[in-house]
């Protein structure tokens, strides 16, 4: 069966009139689904009855299901996501103030192997189309604030759940490009931060986009020896490649490059290589984010001090390196950086 979800206004327009219909009607269905998040088509009253019954029997909008919420004491809710094929994929809502953030997968596993992140654990399964990709944002903001309500501030979306963003280029790009747009979901490119692990051509080839959200880089390591011995993806697409693809991405006049950098006690968190850091970032416009590694009992990595992170940051901080260490969200219910392993059964908590 034909799903409505990922494809294009034009696409729709154009499956608007495989049905006889104005291309209108495929506007109206394309404002329907991504503007005011419905996915039944009986609640899409601005259509004529004749052609949602002719829809129930041709498309669906999505497969996507939600099969279960853990929610944690800090308001954070990890997703457990269902896809049509019987596979699961794991997305994060992340309340605030001023703002929420939801963080999205792009595959169901991962390739890239860190040796710090539960995801790799797994191996890729397959890369998730642009209508997945886009369907755990629909399904949380109508969880959240149900079909049709507008969010009271503004949402946030980062790239940074299972999978590595640059392994699935095309469906991530399409997605990004649907989310952005004004009549669909509305989540101008500012707001939006895809992470990669440092897939170089997949860098410059974002860099060239006409629309291009923020980039993240997952660093962790300041020699090749020591980045390779925990993000093997080092490899192919060693430090200085990586560092020169960085230093001629193009930035807005306000723009920076993050830098993503696990916290891990006794391989990256010493005060030598908070001065390579440095180092290693002069000439980009460039901000650290510092992320207290969430440990689980398959991985072998241990969690830096809160000690040793702030004598870190005091480093990068010195010598104007703006850095942030980010609070961990949702760590009681494996929701926090690096622990979405799409676990279904609570015993695995």
């Amino acid at each position: 069966m034909t799903l409505l979800l990922g494809k294009t206004e034009e696409e729709l327009i154009n499956i608007a009139g495989t049905l006889g219909e104005p291309a209108y009607r495929g506007r109206q269905l394309y404002q329907a689904i991504y503007d005011r998040r419905i996915f039944d088509f009986e609640a899409m009253s601005e259509l004529p009855a004749s052609l949602r019954t002719r829809l129930h029997g041709a498309v669906s909008v999505t497969q996507t299901v939600v099969n279960r919420i853990f929610h944690s004491n800090d308001g954070t809710r990890r997703y457990l996501l269902g896809l049509g094929d019987g596979r699961e994929a794991e997305a994060v809502f992340m309340p605030e103030e001023r703002r929420d953030t939801i963080c999205i997968s792009c595959q169901v596993g991962c390739a890239v192997g860190c040796t710090f992140c539960m995801t790799a654990q797994l191996g890729l399964k397959r890369n998730m189309t642009a209508g997945e990709i886009i369907s755990q944002v629909l399904l949380v903001l109508n969880d959240v604030y149900g079909a049709g309500i507008k969010p009271p501030h503004g949402t946030n979306l980062v790239f940074m759940g299972m999978g590595e963003s640059f392994l699935n280029y095309d469906e991530v790009m399409t997605s990004i490009r649907i989310m952005a747009d004004e009549n669909g979901v509305s989540i101008a490119p500012r707001r939006i931060t895809v992470s990669t692990s440092g897939i170089v051509p997949r860098i410059r080839d974002f860099a060239r986009e006409s629309i291009r959200p923020h980039l993240a880089i997952s660093l962790s390591g300041t020699t090749d020896e020591q980045r390779t011995a925990i993000m093997p993806i080092n490899r192919k697409y060693p430090l200085e490649e990586l560092m020169q693809a960085c230093r001629e991405f193009p930035l807005e006049e306000r723009e920076r490059l993050t830098f993503e950098y696990v916290m891990l006690a006794g391989i990256n968190d010493s005060l030598a290589d908070a001065k390579r850091l440095v180092r290693l970032l002069n000439g980009i416009r460039a901000k650290v984010n510092l992320i207290p590694h969430n440990p689980a009992p398959e991985l072998a990595c241990q969690a830096s001090s809160m000690e040793q992170i702030l004598s870190f940051q005091k480093i990068l901080v010195e010598r104007d390196l703006p850095s942030f260490i980010r609070r961990p969200r949702g760590q009681d219910i494996s929701a926090a950086c690096g622990q979405l392993a799409a676990r279904q059964s609570a015993g695995a908590l």
